[in-house]
């Protein structure tokens, strides 16, 4: 589950858009919370609205104004491999059975 917290200066149009990716690196719940240390890179950069491999900023003028979609997608994030075709994972395991067939049939012939 994704959390979002906006903070506004008071008196001031929006004029772009700071946005910090929390990845704490566990699974958080009742027993595991979220704690200071876990916040501390955030803090640090939040106030001046420091870039990095987790935060990025968005100018408003890049925002649609039909939909106002403020959508978190971290362009910084490395990029995920493009999946396999069904054909290709078939191939794969096929091949692997040959190789374990014929790994076992060498193992027969030392008993």
């Amino acid at each position: 589950m994704k959390t979002v917290v906006l903070f506004f200066d008071k008196g001031e149009p929006t004029t772009r858009i700071w946005y910090y990716q929390l990845d704490p690196g566990r699974s958080m719940g009742k027993t595991n919370p979220l704690n200071d240390d876990d916040m501390a890179d955030f803090v640090a950069l939040q106030r001046e609205g420091v870039t990095g491999p987790k935060s990025w900023v968005l100018d408003m003028a890049d925002v649609d104004r039909t939909t106002f979609d403020l959508s978190v997608k971290n362009p910084n994030a490395p990029q995920a491999e493009a999946l396999r075709s069904p054909e290709a994972i078939i191939d794969a395991i096929l091949a692997r059975d040959a190789e374990t067939a014929e790994i076992l049939e060498r193992i027969r012939g030392l008993l």
